[in-house]
C-alpha cells in the first residue's frame, strides 16, 4: 500500500504535561483507523498535526505531494452568514450539483430536514455539525480526517455515516482517521485503532471489539510482569532493610538496583469502579402513561407530539428509548418524572418511586459551580454503605476516577464528561430507584463509558435510558422502543436494526407491518406494504442495466488503455504526460462510481 502521510517523533508539551511523546506513525491507502483514549490524552491534538492545522513542539509530519486531506474539527468553522446551500456547495447551481448521485445521497442522508436557505448562524449546534460534515463529505480527499463526526447525530444519522464511508472508496483505496466515542461506530468502520494515552500511541488490528481483546491480553501479560516485578521489589527492600546502612559498595549498588525498579513501576490508570448502590424499596406499582396525548408547545392546529400513548414500566425494568430529533424523547422523560401534565390520559406514580434524571445540559450543577468536588457528594452524605462496605465521599468519588487533585477542583472548571460524571454520581448517592438518563453518553471517552455502564450494569431499580449511542443502549438495556414523530410509541423486539429498517421504510413513503405495531390501546392497525415496481418501470430499469453495462465495458477499456500510456510514460520519464493521464484516470474513475450507482439502481428496481 502507498503511503500517504506520517508523523516523526511528534513531541506536544503543555506546560509540564508532555501529550505527545516522540511519536511516530502514518496512514496508508486502504487504511480506515480508530483512534481511543481517555480524554485530555491527545488524540485531538495528534489528528490536528496530522491534518497540518499545527505544528508540534519537536518532529515533523510529512505528506506525499498530491494528497488532498479534509479535516472536520470540533469547532465551528463555518461562515454563519452564508445559506446552508452557499456553505455547502459554494455559488454552484443547483442542477450542477443535483446531477452527482453521491452528493445528492450526501444532501438526503445528512440535510435532508435542513432549510437550504436558511442562514447558518440561525442553525443548531447539530445542524451547524452536519452541515459542515456534508461540506467535507462532498469534497474529493485522499485522506478525511473527522474529529468526533457522530456527536449531534441520531442513531440513524450515525448508520448512514457508517455505510458511507465503508462504500466511499475501494478497499485499497483512500484512508480516513477518525475520532469518536461511538464504540459501535468504531466497530463497523474501522479496520484499526490507535490508543493515545500517556504520550504514546499503540496500534491495535481490528475495531474497537478487537481492541477491547488485544488491550486485555496486554494489560494481562504486563500484570504478570508486574507481579514479578513486585515480588523483587519486596526481596530488595527486605534485604536492605536487614543490611547494616554503613556498608560501602555492595549495599549501594542494592540501593541503587531497588531505586531503578521502583522507579519504572508506570503510574497507576484511574480506577473507575463503583458498586452497587442501595435504593429505596420499589413496589409493584412504578411509573404508568395511560393514553397520554400531549400537542407540539405552541401549536394552535392541534398537532400531537404523543397521540394516545400507552406506557408501563415494571420493577425492575430497562428500557432504552430511540427516536428521530424532534419525536419528544426528552418530553417523554418529563412525562415520566411528572415535569409535564398531558393534554390528555394521566400519569399513575406508585408510592414508594423515588424519580433521578441526568439531563442532557447537566444545569443542576450551575447551583454548586463555586464548590469543588467533594464538597458536592458531601453535601449529600459525608458516608455512604456501597456493597456492605462504608465508604468516605472521598473514596467514592475516587472510585468514580476523581483522583486526589481533581477532588479539589471548582465544578466550574470541570470537563464536560467530568460534569456529566459527577452528577451521575450525585444522583445515585441520592438512593434513587427509577433512574432516567438523556444522552448520557456525551463527551465522555470509551474507558469512562465502560466504567458508567458498569455502574448500570449492577444498579437495581427501573432504567430509562435516552440515547443515540447503540452499544450502551443494547448492553445496559433489555428492550427497546421508538419515537417515529408519527406520535405513536412503538416496541422494538428487533432492536436498533428494527427501528432502521422502520425509518427506511418511513422514508421510502412505504408502510411496515409486523413486530413495529404501535404500543397505544385502540391503535388502528397499519396498511400493507406497497406494492414493488410497474412493468413498464420493470422495461425502463431493465434498459437502463444494459445501457449502463454496454458504458462500463467501454469504460475498462479506456482505462486499460491510460494504464499503457502511463507505462510508457513512467519508462520516457515524461512526468508531465504522467501527471496529465493521471488526471484522466480519476475522471474515469469517478464516471464509473457513477455508472455502478446506477446500475445499482437499476438492479434494486428489477428486484435483482
Amino acid at each position: 500500500m502507498a503511503h500517504l502521510l506520517g508523523g516523526e517523533n511528534l513531541t506536544v508539551s503543555y506546560a509540564t504535561r508532555t501529550v505527545l511523546d516522540g511519536v511516530t506513525l502514518g496512514l496508508e491507502e486502504g487504511d480506515r483507523i480508530g483512534m481511543v483514549g481517555r480524554n485530555g490524552d491527545g488524540k485531538s491534538t495528534l489528528m490536528r498535526l496530522l491534518a497540518l492545522r499545527s505544528t508540534p513542539d519537536a518532529g515533523r509530519v510529512t505528506k506525499r505531494g498530491d494528497v488532498n486531506v479534509g479535516y472536520l474539527d470540533q469547532s465551528d468553522v463555518l461562515d454563519g452568514d452564508l445559506t446552508v446551500g452557499a456553505a455547502i456547495v459554494g455559488d454552484q447551481a443547483d442542477y450542477e450539483w443535483a446531477r452527482n448521485p453521491r452528493i445528492r445521497e450526501i444532501m438526503g442522508g445528512l440535510v435532508s430536514d435542513v432549510d437550504w436557505h436558511a442562514n447558518v448562524h440561525a442553525l443548531s449546534g447539530g445542524q451547524k455539525r452536519r452541515v459542515a460534515l456534508a461540506k467535507l463529505l462532498i469534497e474529493d480527499h485522499d485522506v478525511i480526517m473527522l474529529d468526533e463526526p457522530t456527536n449531534h447525530l441520531d442513531v440513524e444519522g450515525v448508520a448512514w455515516l457508517a455505510r458511507h464511508l465503508k462504500t466511499r472508496w475501494r478497499a485499497n483505496q483512500g484512508a480516513f482517521l477518525v475520532v469518536t466515542h461511538d464504540r459501535w461506530f468504531l466497530d463497523e468502520v474501522c479496520t484499526k485503532t490507535w490508543e493515545v494515552h500517556d504520550g504514546i500511541v499503540d496500534p491495535f488490528e481490528g475495531g474497537y471489539a478487537a481492541y477491547v481483546l488485544a488491550r486485555a491480553e496486554r494489560d494481562r501479560m504486563a500484570s504478570v510482569v508486574e507481579s514479578k516485578r513486585q515480588q523483587l521489589v519486596k526481596k530488595e527492600l527486605a534485604w536492605l532493610r536487614r543490611g547494616a546502612p554503613a556498608r560501602t559498595s555492595k549495599p549501594k549498588f542494592r540501593i541503587e538496583a531497588a531505586n531503578a525498579l521502583i522507579e519504572d513501576v508506570p503510574a497507576p490508570r484511574d480506577s473507575m469502579a463503583l458498586n452497587k448502590m442501595a435504593t429505596a424499596r420499589l413496589g409493584k406499582d412504578v411509573l404508568d402513561l395511560e393514553h397520554v396525548s400531549l400537542n407540539f408547545q405552541g401549536a394552535d392546529d392541534g398537532r400531537k407530539l404523543f397521540d394516545n400513548i400507552t406506557l408501563r414500566l415494571a420493577p425492575g425494568e430497562r428500557l432504552g428509548l430511540v427516536g428521530v430529533n424532534g419525536a419528544g424523547k426528552t418530553t417523554l422523560l418529563k412525562l415520566l418524572n411528572g415535569q409535564i401534565t398531558p393534554d390528555a390520559g394521566k400519569l399513575k406514580r406508585g408510592k414508594t418511586v423515588v424519580t433521578a434524571v441526568l439531563t442532557q445540559e447537566v444545569k443542576e450543577l450551575d447551583d454548586v459551580s463555586d464548590l469543588r468536588v467533594i464538597e458536592v457528594i458531601e453535601r449529600e452524605k459525608r458516608s455512604f454503605n456501597v456493597g456492605g462496605r462504608e465508604f468516605t465521599a472521598g473514596q467514592l468519588v475516587e472510585q468514580l476516577g476523581f483522583t486526589n487533585q481533581k477532588q479539589w477542583t471548582p465544578v466550574k472548571d470541570l470537563s464536560g464528561g467530568e460534569r456529566r460524571r459527577l452528577q451521575l454520581l450525585r444522583l445515585l448517592v441520592g438512593e434513587p430507584n427509577v433512574l432516567m438518563l438523556d444522552e448520557p453518553t456525551n463527551d465522555l471517552d470509551t474507558d469512562t463509558l465502560a466504567a458508567v455502564e458498569d455502574v448500570l450494569d449492577g444498579w437495581p431499580g427501573t432504567l430509562v435510558v435516552v440515547s443515540h449511542d447503540r452499544y450502551l443502549l443494547e448492553r445496559v438495556t433489555d428492550h427497546q422502543m421508538a419515537l417515529l414523530g408519527d406520535g405513536k410509541l412503538r416496541g422494538l423486539p428487533g432492536g436498533v436494526d428494527q427501528y432502521l429498517e422502520l425509518r427506511e421504510a418511513a422514508l421510502a413513503g412505504s408502510t411496515v407491518t409486523g413486530g413495529g405495531n404501535p404500543v397505544t390501546s385502540g391503535g388502528s392497525t397499519p396498511a400493507a406494504a406497497q406494492s414493488g415496481p410497474s412493468e413498464a418501470e420493470k422495461r425502463d430499469a431493465r434498459k437502463a442495466k444494459n445501457r449502463i453495462e454496454r458504458q462500463l465495458g467501454k469504460l475498462d477499456q479506456a482505462e486499460k488503455k491510460l494504464h499503457d500510456q502511463m507505462l510508457k510514460s513512467t519508462e520516457a520519464s515524461d512526468f508531465d504526460a504522467l501527471a496529465e493521464q493521471n488526471r484522466q484516470l480519476k475522471d474515469l474513475a469517478g464516471e464509473r462510481d457513477a455508472l455502478e450507482l446506477e446500475w445499482l439502481e437499476a438492479v434494486e428496481a428489477l428486484g435483482e
